[in-house]
């Protein structure tokens, strides 16, 4: 059993054959590893049920059904195999969801897909499957299981048929709007994930979705949705015809919310993979300017001030060329776990692209916000690398900062924070400037 790597952000636990870990061990980690999760092999039932019961909140746990085979050969050979899976079963940890790898072996597969799915099954996935396809659904996994942000729906009603408790509980916040000749500026000010619109409404604006599918600030991923009261085909056709998205039947607050919780939760994971790093799980270039620019406006409302890092590792090429990419690729992760500690429910973190990552400190001013990022510059500085089996290193980063409202953009305070991050290079690099 590989032990717990302090490497990687999340960890997969992995109980299989013996032969199928031999097999697929060095390519399941080298894909793994570019997700930044680790992955944990066991063979025996009981090591992985303690490792399981010890386990962190978000960790994945992976069993492939041929250890029923196992078990098969070396306990009871003599008894029916679903009697190994109700053993197996039993023996896992509960409070637990599990992800099955289902065995080619195995005949009535409809008949073990439905008793997995009734027993603490996160998800399943049949046999055949490439070990990169594998690494890629459990990477998606992980990402839909992020919190992250909060979400909110607009709703254009007036007395909207959804079940708040439901929804907050989800960290999704419901809006309500009654005018339907200012909701475009409701919608521009807030930025909802869904907006949902009453038949009633509807009908006295029917324009309302046109208007706001046609402002050119609008965001194609939003979704406008119609609460339809009366079934009656000929609306449904024309409101589908003028933008709505989709035409949702008004029913019990309970059974609507449902709906649109799963709804926002497939918005939760598309954002995720389009906003996020997949090497490190942190804010790409285009979800951290997205977030920032939404900062700034929370910032401007509330008159609070904002510090903006961009922090770069020495001498980068050189590691890349001495050591290799891959190992380069083991710097970045540990400077982005680095970084994570410092970073507090109200800032941003980024890995802006290559050795750049960028920084946005919530209700911060310049002298704080340098002492953080030097904070930081010393935590990294402490990290020892092992470059070869006898040689050990550290590695430094220089970094720029800028603060609003002195700079009044996104833009602004990028390009402010680098020119601070060349001097810092220039000045003879391991340190801040702002």
């Amino acid at each position: 059993m590989a032990e717990v790597s302090l490497l990687f952000k999340n960890k997969v636990y992995l109980l299989a054959q013996i032969f199928f870990i031999a097999d697929n061990r060095e390519e399941l980690l080298l894909n793994a590893h570019k997700y930044d999760f680790d992955i944990l092999f066991f063979h025996q039932m009981s090591d992985f049920v303690t490792a399981v019961s010890h386990a962190e909140d978000n960790a994945l746990f992976l069993i492939d059904l041929d250890v029923l085979y196992n078990m098969q050969a070396d306990m009871l050979q003599q008894k029916r195999q679903t009697m190994f899976l109700s053993d197996l079963l039993q023996r896992l940890p509960t409070g637990r969801e599990y992800i099955y790898l289902q065995t080619n072996r195995q005949g009535e597969r409809f008949a073990l897909q439905q008793r997995l799915v009734d027993s603490q099954c996160l998800a399943y996935a049949e046999k055949p499957i490439s070990n990169a396809n594998l690494v890629e659904k459990l990477f998606n996994i992980f990402a839909r299981q992020q919190t992250g942000s909060s979400n909110t729906i607009l709703c254009l009603d007036d007395q909207p048929p959804l079940d708040h408790a439901m929804l907050a509980a989800q960290d999704i916040q419901l809006v309500q709007h009654t005018d339907a000749a200012t909701f475009h500026l409701r919608v521009k000010a807030l930025q909802p994930d869904i907006v949902l619109i009453s038949e009633a409404k509807y009908q006295q604006t029917e324009a309302v979705a046109r208007i706001l599918k046609k402002n050119i600030e609008f965001d194609n991923g939003r979704e406008i949705f119609l609460i339809q009261e009366t079934s009656q085909p000929h609306i449904a056709r024309r409101a589908l015809d003028s933008g709505f998205d989709q035409i949702l039947n008004r029913s019990e607050p309970d059974i609507l919310s449902r709906q649109l919780i799963q709804r926002i939760q497939k918005i939760r994971t598309a954002k995720d993979l389009i906003s996020r790093d997949r090497a490190t799980g942190l804010l790409n270039k285009v979800g951290l300017q997205k977030r920032a620019q939404d900062w700034i406006q929370k910032a401007q409302q509330q008159g609070k001030p904002l510090a903006y890092g961009v922090i770069d590792i020495d001498k980068f090429k050189t590691i890349n060329d001495t050591w290799g990419h891959y190992f380069g690729d083991i710097v970045i992760k540990r400077l982005s776990l680095v970084l994570s500690a410092y970073i507090g429910e109200n800032d941003l973190l980024s890995r802006f692209g290559g050795e750049e990552f960028v920084m946005v400190f919530w209700d911060c001013d310049a002298q704080t916000g340098k002492q953080r990022m030097d904070m930081m510059r010393e935590a990294f500085g402490r990290v020892v690398f092992q470059v070869t089996p006898e040689e050990t290193r550290q590695f430094s980063f220089s970094g720029g900062l800028a603060t609003f409202p002195e700079c009044k953009s996104e833009n602004e305070l990028f390009l402010r924070a680098d020119e601070q991050l060349y001097q810092a290079k220039q000045n003879g690099r391991n340190q801040i400037c702002g």
